[in-house]
């Protein structure tokens, strides 16, 4: 193998340098700055020879990673190390062992923590849910596995312009899905924002660089404004004895873009780029929380606040250990800006997430809400489950959430994500209480089970002993523990019926002497709204369904439908071909390949676009790159994306989409929509529904397009129509 050239030699201990220089602040001792160094002779000559796909030696990356875990997550030598180490089992010929002989137990068992699950998997689970799991699975011994290697993905993210497109969608799905949440859990808010913005920046390159681009051309008026804004807070504050500093942080691309998304508006409408930081030096003979408050009361003599946007997070951190005073001022032209209050210590929490936490909670050995996440996340891992991605699916709902505070009878505060329900609440008592919950009392009237709750409210279950999870009750809970309890119970009962219905199932196939197969399967299931065979077997031997019909749905023909809507070019190895896409769910096999619409999210020519291959049936899902159902599969599952599938001709002379719209009613709206959608745009409505209350109209219409950009044109010229004030895409 080839080893490093002198130019390569420079680099690597130019950055090697630059990371002994980081660790000033962690190495206490001769024996810390050793075991550094020799994790990296070790680290760079198991790398020698390898080099990443942009051409730079391997040993760099984890040199990277090792700089992120000291400076931006603030971990200590042994993290240090095993950052270092991340690779080495999996890529050399090193083992476990090994690390543990030469490093101790506790650097060997982050390493194997960070080493990625074996290839030799079953075909039905996704390795990279087998090695998220793995990885969650820490938590029970060692939280600092999962900091590593969130840091291990900011560098792979940040150097993420060398792979190829279907590789970048793949790893910005897994880094939406679940790396950015679990710095957000973690309280590294600096590492989830740049995971977010990268995401952003790989998955929609144009859009990222248009807002990009006009953020930095309305830098300086912003940051004119900034001062103005904060020059008789410094006053107000100097004058009281307060000793502090204030800036200005303005919000990431991504939370902009999503800003734009969430509320369908043009970057112009977008008012609140920034937001205001005070970070303030306690007074030690106060509690912080008061001087918090003693703050905002100052600032409430300077600018006029707004009573029901304040986010009291000091009185009730979050999860993830984050506190602070979050209020919004009028600024001086009439516009809102928020003012977020911090001590230093908070400060640094917010900043450096679960590494300053813990230093923290060392001085008071009390259970903190980060704590209780931990323990929710353990309980989860002690439940059976059928696979890593209902296991992925599980923890990540634990994940981001806005969180309220609900009362026992008694009187005790538990907190609980925004939507959740009366059930979530019995099922945080006791999954007993869960299981057999019939009602509640919610401030003293009886409500149903599914009732959402609100904060604030007090909470009793009333039980009985007849009653029984369902599976209806999994659409009518937010939080890990109940849907975990409700899916362990479902399991059993499921399986007992799965047994049942495939011996039910052999014995009528026996009678027609046929023994089953895929291909009998793919006829059966559409036929008994299944999606799998486990569905089927389930419902056969619940008795939802029977086979009384079977004779005649197995003589049915399958029917083919003719009309093409699209063709597409798909690049498998260095060959191309057009894929014909029709325009029935019942698709026209290309050899051995079958290319179906995602149902989801419905995409038309000119959508960006994304293949997906179907563990079960082996048909090739195309999905609109943004569909947020392909990144939970593309997470889980990236394995199945297929490579560049793009548009190349499309067949139909007109495609069904909808629009929604929304303005005020006046005489004559219909007959102008009409005439701009069919007269000047030459489009046929399918569908058309209006509905009229308190001088605003709402409504939805179906049209046939060719193209998306036959649709944003529609939108736009509808967008334009007197009293129209809102027109977004369906």
């Amino acid at each position: 193998m080839a080893g490093y050239t002198a130019e390569d030699e420079q680099i690597i201990g130019q950055q090697f340098n630059d990371l002994l220089t980081s660790c000033n602040k962690i190495c206490h001792s001769e024996a810390d700055w050793e075991m550094i160094k020799k994790a990296f002779f070790l680290a760079k000559e198991a790398h020698k020879g390898v080099r990443r796909r942009s051409g730079e030696p391997y040993i760099l990356h984890p040199i990277a990673v090792a700089r992120i875990v000291v400076c931006e997550e603030g971990l200590g030598v042994k993290s240090t190390c095993a950052a270092l180490l991340h690779d080495v089992v999996e890529d050399t010929s090193y083992t476990v062992e090994d690390i543990e002989n030469l490093f101790g137990p506790k650097v060997a068992s982050m390493v194997d923590g960070l080493t990625k699950v074996a290839a030799a998997l079953n075909e039905d689970v996704s390795a990279q849910a087998e090695t998220f799991r793995k990885i969650l699975l820490t938590l029970s011994d060692d939280i600092r596995v999962i900091i590593i290697k969130i840091a291990d993905r900011l560098h792979n993210m940040r150097t993420l312009g060398s792979m190829p497109r279907h590789k970048q969608i793949k790893i910005t799905s897994e880094t939406m899905y679940l790396f950015a949440p679990l710095a957000y859990r973690l309280g590294l808010y600096a590492i989830k924002t740049e995971l977010e913005d990268l995401s952003l920046k790989y998955m929609y390159p144009e859009e990222y660089a248009t807002i990009q681009a006009k953020m930095e051309a309305t830098a300086t008026e912003r940051n004119e404004f900034i001062e103005r804004f904060i020059q008789p807070i410094k006053e107000k504050l100097s004058q009281a004895g307060i000793d502090f500093t204030i800036s200005g942080r303005v919000k990431t691309v991504y939370s902009i873009w999503s800003k734009m998304q969430r509320k369908q508006i043009p970057f112009e409408e977008i008012y609140d780029l920034f937001a205001i930081r005070i970070i303030f030096k306690p007074n030690e003979l106060t509690p912080e929380k008061a001087q918090c408050w003693h703050i905002y009361s100052l600032l409430t003599d300077i600018y006029t606040p707004k009573p029901d946007r304040i986010r009291d997070w000091v009185s009730f951190p979050k999860a993830n250990g984050y506190e602070a005073l979050h209020a919004t001022f009028m600024r001086p032209d009439g516009i809102w800006a928020e003012v977020q209050i911090r001590s230093e210590r908070m400060d640094e929490i917010a900043e450096r997430g679960f590494a300053a936490h813990w230093k923290y909670k060392q001085e008071h050995d009390t259970e903190d809400e980060f704590d209780k996440w931990l323990k929710d996340v353990r309980h989860a891992m002690s439940q059976p489950t059928g696979n890593a991605a209902d296991f992925l699916e599980n923890v990540k709902m634990t994940l981001y959430m806005t969180e309220m505070v609900i009362f026992t009878p008694k009187g005790e505060a538990r907190k609980f994500p925004v939507g959740a329900t009366a059930l979530d609440f019995a099922y945080d008592i006791h999954t007993n209480v869960g299981n057999t919950a019939i009602g509640a009392k919610i401030n003293h009237k009886i409500e149903s089970i599914y009732t959402k709750l609100n904060s604030g409210d007090q909470v009793q279950i009333l039980t009985a002993e007849t009653a029984h999870p369902t599976i209806e009750w999994l659409d009518h809970v937010a939080t890990m523990k109940a849907k975990q309890s409700i899916i362990t119970y479902l399991k059993r009962v499921r399986q007992n019926n799965i047994e049942r219905g495939i011996s039910i199932f052999d014995n009528r196939m026996r009678e027609f002497g046929i023994t089953p197969s895929a291909r009998l399967f793919r006829k059966l299931l559409p036929a008994y709204d299944c999606t799998n065979k486990d569905e089927f077997y389930s419902k056969l031997g619940s008795e939802i369904i029977n086979l009384s019909d079977i004779d005649s749905i197995l003589r049915q023909n399958s029917k083919n439908k003719v009309l093409k809507f699209w063709t597409f070019d798909f690049a498998s190895g260095s060959k191309s071909k057009d894929v014909i896409v029709k325009s029935s769910r019942d698709v026209e096999s290309i050899g051995e390949q079958k290319f179906v619409p995602a149902e989801c999210c419905n995409p038309i020519p000119g959508d960006n676009i994304t293949g997906y291959r179907d563990p079960i049936t082996g048909d090739i899902i195309v999905h609109k790159t943004d569909c947020e159902e392909l990144i939970r599969l593309a997470a889980q599952k990236g394995e199945n994306l297929v490579g560049n599938i793009k548009w190349a001709t499309y067949k139909a002379e007109s495609y069904l989409s909808e629009i929604r719209l929304r303005g005020l009613d006046r005489v004559g709206v219909l007959r102008d929509l009409a005439q701009v959608i069919t007269v000047e745009l030459d489009i046929n409505i399918r569908e058309l529904k209006i509905q009229s209350h308190d001088g605003i109209f709402e409504g939805k219409i179906s049209i046939y397009v060719p193209d998306t950009e036959s649709l944003y044109s529609l939108m736009d010229k509808v967008g334009k129509i007197k009293g129209i004030d809102k027109v977004e895409r369906v």
